[in-house]
């Protein structure tokens, strides 16, 4: 992780998070500061249910399109009550019109988020929601696979391409088709067991070393597109969705977790 969003959960860990507002207005002040962000912006949209069906793993996700002659260089996707409230951070080798993704992630309790994308003009568009949950806990839950058997397969990926990033009503996906033109999306099934730090090992326990996502770097056609930081709010095995631009032919995907380990997956599809 970015020693920026380790300073974030310090910050947050301290402040005994007095209300939903003020969490936001430290997690934005830690990130960018003074500099204005444009709120509710009509160029950003989150996607997320209105309760989670299960707090280790709940498909959070947005779609942007950039104000017109500008670009998409950077998303950031924010959890707000979670122990780690950055989630992921989204830079784009490749600035785009429009982008998209979806994400599974550890809910820890009901919590206000915010998905940020940064413009190469340098204007910070924010979307907001809220979302509700079971009360479980998921980020100090158990693991779901036992933690030896997990490093058998960390680290495996399975790459998939798809036709479009569906968007969950026909209002987006015109907007996107109308303004962005079509585009694909490339799906990265992850084999790690995102280990939190804040879980016990239900047979010593002990809590288990903190073990996670630190980045997944994606190039299409040999060429940097993207690269995501990760953290302690990416479920158990995550799976990341992204939007691609269209006529993509090949893909490679990089993955270093936090305790040194690099893997790599590579796919071809045709051109859409």
């Amino acid at each position: 992780m970015k020693p920026i969003y380790l300073a974030v959960i310090a910050l947050l860990l301290g402040s005994g998070f007095a209300s939903a507002q003020s969490a936001w207005d430290d997690i934005r002040g830690a990130l960018y500061g003074d500099d204005s962000v444009i709120s509710q912006s009509a160029h950003v949209t989150l996607e997320a249910p209105y309760r989670t069906s299960d707090d280790a793993r709940t498909v959070l996700g947005g779609q942007i399109i950039a104000p017109t002659g500008q670009r998409i260089i950077a998303v950031t996707l924010v959890i707000d009550e979670n122990p780690a409230p950055v989630a992921a951070d989204f830079t784009l080798a490749q600035p785009q019109a429009a982008f998209g993704f979806r994400l599974t992630t550890r809910i820890n309790g009901q919590t206000p988020l915010h998905l940020v994308a940064l413009t190469d003009a340098g204007e910070r568009h924010v979307a907001e929601g809220y979302l509700k949950t079971s009360g479980q806990g998921a980020c100090a839950a158990p693991p779901g696979t036992d933690p030896v058997a997990a490093l058998a397969t960390l680290g495996d990926m399975e790459l998939t391409f798809l036709p479009a990033l569906d968007a969950p009503s026909e209002s987006v996906n015109t907007r996107i088709a109308a303004l962005a033109g079509k585009v694909g999306a490339l799906d990265v099934d992850i084999s790690h067991p995102s280990h939190s730090g804040l879980q016990m090992d239900q047979i010593t326990l002990l809590y288990i070393p903190l073990r996670v996502v630190g980045a997944v770097e994606i190039a299409l056609d040999n060429a940097p597109y993207l690269s995501m930081s990760g953290s302690i709010s990416l479920s158990e095995n995550p799976r990341l969705r992204v939007s691609v631009p269209e006529g993509t032919s090949m893909a490679e995907v990089t993955l270093h977790d936090t305790d040194g380990k690099v893997t790599r997956a590579r796919t071809g599809l045709a051109a859409y």
